[in-house]
């Protein structure tokens, strides 16, 4: 040993290069050899294997790239390839230092090392097993009650590529004197207080039974994750995205996508990394503003009556009644010119078309089934007037060519603009009183808005449900144009290949134009494919929701549009939605059509000291009185302090420089400058996050209603060492 760091031998004496562990003097007992030589010898083959791995991905990625076969399938593997190995390079040079999360001793003596990944030797040996893996399970689940066949269990804890602590539990009595370690609860406490960072890391290592029951939980239908402020609720969701994606037969193996919803964007940057360095890359994250595209900035309604209205599920019912209002067959008959002669087209031929179509189309793109629709209902009848066996390819441009039909059917059904409609929907009386037929008068005065009045948050998912049934209406424009230059391609394609054939004598390469597929390569279909996918549109195989509790009913149906499975996991704390939330979870998710979850609950907070939370506790029950309330796991050791707001600059500065590491948070002063490690938020953006320091700014101006007790609530609960609340008096630090 050297400075604190043990040198690691092989099993033939040769030193190797690199140090694992890095005790300080304090933990002297636990520097001992015969406690971690082991664990040193095979901690280094792991980082070298990994060392190993990445140089053999980056020759094979070479190698690919620089292979010359060019013929179409294998072009196809080599691209897959060099996906494959780009994202395990990805994977392994993102894992960091600390891939091994400890390790578990089993009765029989064989011992199992358990990390972020799973790494093996070169002979196919298990170095290292994947935390996802059954194999693991007992890792995070073996409790004295239920050992699950484990002797000991041991946690590192890591700081800058080396192990500074490490904690062991035992579960079974011969093993309890033969360790130096046996300070599990205070090792695993005192982790929890370690300065925290703009960014989320993966928690693994302190995932304790009951949370990793729920991430390991099957897809099958919602999953509701309750819990009070850090009780580790955001760590379920995100590690049990990893966890559906490598284990889940309905996900694994890239059968299905997940989205996960965050409540605003400074929650999506802080949990950015996570799945990430669990070796899971392009997980689509949203708020759901981001469903609607041009959505970010919107503010929320002002009227809460209005507010109400249009949060309510049956509001986005309007929409399809909106979209139907401009869905009407034509009933007047037209007279259309075609190379056999003069074609009647009635109101029964368009009732027809348009009914075949249904209103399950997507209304921009469906003009393309209506004339094919119309096609079926007129070639037998061109069929029967000419007596002779007119193909549908030929009728159709000769249906679309006929400028009055084509007019009639556009004017029947145009192409529609989702905000315009909705716009619609609000200043035109008579079309709201159509299509919402179930609101009062008194209620659609309340909602009538001008055409150019800004939309608001509430306005989200009716703009989502009228994008999703209307289509992109450029998008439909673009294919409409394409195809009638392929139609074209292909009418002087035809005829160019007739004559040549007819001139042909029969042999040379002119009789190869006879076959179809030879001639389809003469026409460019090239650009046919849409414009690049709605990468949030869905459908996706599971959702994980977090901050659930602020859902509106309406909102829920943005989401349920895109999950047919109804595969959620829905993250929330009822005591934490500034709207009230004063049904069970159970019925609030059959109300809006989410279906009958399981539910798991997380009773203690490991974040929060206990000081804080003595102090957060009495408002948030004085106003909910039903919710729950985790217990602190831990103490901080530090009162809540009290100050006037002017001391604000003060109570930084000297944070700043007490503090080299950490990160603050000043809730309720918006003109507080922030930086890379202070932020200025208000309770609703600090949702999901947390600091070293909060300082709480005039708590009184957020007001005595509900809305007011739960900032009051999130804010001092954002904390994990310290809380300064400040008042517009004079205070004194208590």
């Amino acid at each position: 040993m050297h400075n604190g760091r043990l040198t690691a031998f092989d099993q033939h004496g040769v030193r190797l290069p690199a140090t694992v562990f890095a005790l300080p003097e304090r933990l002297s007992e636990k520097r001992r050899p015969d406690l971690i030589a082991a664990d040193a010898t095979h901690l280094v083959r792991i980082r070298e294997r990994i060392t190993a791995q990445i140089s053999d991905a980056r020759a094979a990625l070479d190698a690919a790239r620089r292979s010359t076969d060019v013929r179409v399938e294998a072009g196809v593997v080599r691209d897959q390839e060099i996906r494959r190995l780009s994202t395990r390079i990805r994977t392994l040079t993102r894992i960091g230092t600390d891939v091994c999360l400890g390790r578990v001793v089993h009765a029989d003596g064989t011992v199992a090392y358990i990390g972020r990944i799973g790494v093996s030797a070169a002979d196919g040996t298990a170095l290292l097993i994947d935390w996802r893996t059954a194999a693991a399970a007992p890792f995070f689940a073996a409790t004295l009650a239920d050992p699950m066949g484990v002797a000991s269990r041991r946690h590192y804890r890591w700081s800058r590529e080396a192990i500074i602590d490490y904690w062991d539990e035992v579960f079974t009595a011969d093993d309890r004197a033969d360790t130096a370690a046996l300070d599990s609860q205070s090792a695993f406490i005192a982790s929890l207080g370690v300065d925290r960072s703009p960014k989320m890391t993966s928690v693994l290592g302190t995932i304790a039974a009951d949370q990793d029951a729920a991430i390991r939980a099957d897809s099958r239908g919602p999953l509701v994750v309750d819990g009070g402020p850090g009780t580790g609720k955001t760590v379920v969701a995100l590690h049990r995205a990893a966890y559906l994606l490598y284990a889940d037969p309905r996900l694994g193996g890239n059968r299905g996508e997940i989205l996960i919803v965050g409540p605003h964007r400074p929650y999506l940057s802080y949990v950015g990394d996570v799945l990430p360095s669990l070796g899971e890359e392009g997980v689509a994250t949203c708020t759901l503003a981001d469903l609607v595209p041009g959505s970010a900035s919107l503010a929320p309604e002002t009227d809460e009556r209005v507010a109400d209205l249009k949060s309510s599920a049956r509001s986005v019912e309007a929409v399809d009644a909106a979209v139907a209002f401009y869905e009407d067959p034509p009933v007047e008959i037209v007279d259309v010119e075609t190379p056999w002669g003069d074609l009647e087209v009635t109101g029964e031929d368009w009732a027809e078309a348009f009914g075949a179509v249904g209103s399950a189309s997507v209304h921009n793109e469906a003009h393309d089934e209506i004339w094919d629709a119309l096609v079926e209902v007129l070639a037998p009848r061109i069929r029967a007037m000419t007596g002779r066996d007119v193909p549908d390819d030929r009728v159709r441009p000769a249906l679309e060519a006929d400028h009055d039909l084509a007019t009639i059917l556009h004017r029947a059904w145009p192409m529609l603009d989702a905000t315009t409609m909705i716009a619609d929907l609000w200043a035109v009386p008579a079309y709201l009183r159509l299509c919402a037929p179930w609101l009062t008068a008194e209620q659609r005065a309340l909602l009538r808005r001008d055409e150019d009045s800004e939309f608001t948050v509430e306005d989200l998912p009716l703009l989502d449900a009228a994008r999703r049934r209307l289509g992109d209406a450029d998008a439909a424009h673009g294919r409409q144009r394409r195809r009638a230059e392929i139609r074209e391609q292909r009418r002087v394609r035809d005829r160019v290949i007739d004559e040549l054939i007819a001139g042909d004598d029969g042999e040379g390469l002119v009789t190869m134009l006879r076959a179809e597929d030879i001639q389809d390569v003469i026409v460019d279909e090239t650009g046919m494919s849409d414009r690049d996918a709605d990468p949030l549109a869905g459908p996706f195989a599971h959702i994980v929701v977090d901050e659930a509790q602020d859902l509106t009913d309406a909102q829920w149906q943005m989401l349920l549009a895109r999950c047919p499975s109804r595969s959620f996991t829905i993250v929330g704390d009822r005591a934490q939605s500034r709207a009230g939330f004063t049904e069970t979870w159970e019925d609030r998710l059959r109300r809006v059509g989410v279906g009958e979850p399981r539910r798991t609950t997380l009773t203690v907070n490991y974040r929060t000291p206990a000081e804080v939370m003595e102090h957060a506790r009495p408002g948030i029950l004085a106003a909910l009185p039903g919710v729950a309330v985790p217990e602190s796991i831990r103490t901080g050791g530090l009162p809540v302090e009290f100050a006037a707001t002017r001391e604000l600059a003060t109570i930084v500065a000297r944070w700043r420089s007490e503090n080299v590491d950490g990160i603050a948070c000043i809730i309720g002063d918006p003109t507080f400058p922030a930086d890379d490690r202070v932020d200025s938020l208000t309770p609703i953006t600090a949702k999901g996050l947390e600091f070293d320091l909060v300082v709480l700014v005039d708590p009184a101006q957020f007001g005595d209603d509900i809305a007011g007790a739960v900032d009051r609530y999130v804010a001092m609960t954002r904390t994990t060492s310290r809380l300064v609340v400040l008042s517009p008096g004079s205070g004194a630090t208590s």
